[in-house]
């Protein structure tokens, strides 16, 4: 194996096996990088997807709500989720959004007080938006919330997809 470090142009190999099948799962959520390691460990041991299809934006599934102030984000998150969905035959999609998000308060606008509930509303508008694009995928919706110096992840009910009764995103189907 070659050296693991790359410095002044050396290559680095990763120690970690190169997998070929899929697992038809992805998950959007904030590119903050705070995040990324818990979100990195709730999605591998939490959900069991060790492989996941990853879309890191700021903000993560605000971009998917269809308002005019994230016009382009959404335009841009939909076709990359559209291809993934085609090319790699997603069938899940996990949505993820995290306490405090500066996407929300610095880009849209929102007050503290009004944060979650927003957070939360969104959830909702993507969760529509994807199933009517994807009927065939699962859509799953968490909020992480900071405690101390760990991270939380509490599953967000959905309403149930259009024709089904009293399912919700966090049920298995």
């Amino acid at each position: 194996m070659a050296t693991r470090h790359a410095r002044g142009g050396t290559p680095f190999v990763s120690a970690v096996p190169f997998e070929e099948a899929r697992i038809r799962a992805a998950s959007l959520y904030c590119s903050d990088g705070r995040y990324g390691e818990q979100f990195d460990d709730f999605l591998h041991n939490a959900l069991s997807l060790p492989r996941y299809d990853r879309l890191a934006v700021p903000g993560g599934p605000a971009c998917l709500t269809g308002r005019l102030d994230v016009f382009w984000e959404g335009h841009s998150a939909q076709q990359q989720l559209d291809f993934l969905a085609a090319v790699h035959g997603l069938e899940r999609l996990v949505l993820v959004q995290h306490q405090g998000c500066a996407f929300y308060r610095q880009w849209l606008k929102v007050r503290d007080e009004d944060l979650e509930a927003r957070q939360v509303e969104d959830l909702h508008k993507d969760a529509e938006l994807m199933r009517r694009r994807h009927p065939e995928l699962r859509v799953e919706a968490f909020f992480a919330r900071r405690l101390e110096d760990q991270v939380r992840f509490e599953p967000v009910a959905l309403p149930a997809p259009d024709g089904v009764q009293g399912l919700t995103s966090t049920q298995s189907t």
